[in-house]
């Protein structure tokens, strides 16, 4: 029997305009998952808070310097690959705006989301989007 993997800490940013369309981007190729939809983020270095990871890899992946962001929710997902421990913040400031500096794609979308396929860390927060637009 093999020993448990260490979850790997992820910063993760949903950027939300205020018309309420979010940022969602497709994972470059060479990556696991190539082609997947999901929200931006990456790695947690060592000695790096969650929100300078953030805003880390929003600058590296997107060209988007973060201005105010929070800490919204965690998700722990086991893939074959690695065990992630998502750390999801909301990004509701931000300037410059986003493209994919890695060649992933990335577009605003709104629910339903209509992009696929989707990274399975993904679906949660699209269903925790949907009860949130449904309670007002």
């Amino acid at each position: 029997m093999s020993a448990p993997r260490a979850p790997i800490a992820v910063a993760v940013g949903l950027m939300l305009r205020k018309d309420g369309a979010f940022l969602m981007a497709s994972r470059p190729q060479g990556k696991p998952y190539a082609g997947y939809w999901e929200f931006p983020g990456g790695k947690i270095e060592a000695g790096e808070s969650l929100m300078q990871a953030l805003a880390r890899e929003f600058d590296e992946e997107l060209g988007v310097t973060v201005l105010e962001a929070q800490y919204w929710r965690s998700l722990r997902m086991d893939y074959p690959h690695a065990r992630v421990d998502l750390q999801f913040c909301r990004i509701t400031a931000w300037k410059g705006e986003p493209r994919g500096l890695e060649g992933q794609q990335v577009a605003w979308k709104t629910l339903p989301v209509t992009v696929s396929p989707v990274l399975p860390g993904a679906v949660p927060v699209l269903d925790w989007l949907s009860q949130q637009s449904s309670t007002g």
